[in-house]
């Protein structure tokens, strides 16, 4: 007997095949997520989302424990999920060397100087550029295509990932 893949709405069962390769793509993504801030900023300091930085280290590992396993219940979550960190894990790879390098107290300075030094519609329209460009390749992915759990869940993984540049990103520029 053949196994099927999941539709969109569809839960599994903790142990069945699709719950481990969920469990499996989404505990990458979070791990590698976490990971990457970790390497730039061990103190939080450059943390762009303010629940985690709330959250902490030890609050955000515990969270991700008791959400990963959950989430991995429902594939076309944890595909967006994974996604999503991915993404972010990517993006902070980006700079994280340089954060490592400068200290997270001197990248802060060094960063939100050259921020404020650039002019606002810039700044901000190359961001929400980056937001709108991976946003609208996810909403393609949504729309366009058959409504399968992959494509679809990664679809809705790149538009969270597109509002979480938008949304951090300018955050971000309102408090420097």
């Amino acid at each position: 007997m053949a196994a099927t893949m999941p539709g969109l709405e569809d839960w599994v069962r903790p142990g069945d095949v699709a719950w481990w390769w969920s469990l499996l793509a989404l505990g990458v993504g979070r791990t590698a997520d976490m990971f990457s801030t970790w390497i730039g900023t061990p103190g939080l300091r450059n943390e762009g989302n303010p629940f985690a930085r709330w959250l902490g280290w030890r609050g955000g590992i515990v969270l991700n424990l008791l959400i990963v396993p959950l989430a991995a219940c429902w594939p076309m979550i944890a595909t967006s999920l994974a996604t999503t960190s991915a993404m972010v894990a990517a993006r902070n790879l980006h700079s994280v060397w340089l954060m490592r390098m400068m200290g997270e107290e001197a990248y802060l300075d060094w960063f939100g100087g050259w921020m404020h030094a650039t002019p606002r519609l810039l700044f901000l329209g190359c961001h929400w550029g980056e937001a709108l460009l991976t946003g609208g390749l996810g909403v393609g992915l949504v729309l366009l295509g058959p409504p399968h759990v992959i494509s679809f869940g990664i679809g809705v993984g790149l538009c969270a990932y597109g509002f979480a540049v938008a949304v951090f990103t300018t955050l971000a520029f309102l408090r420097r």
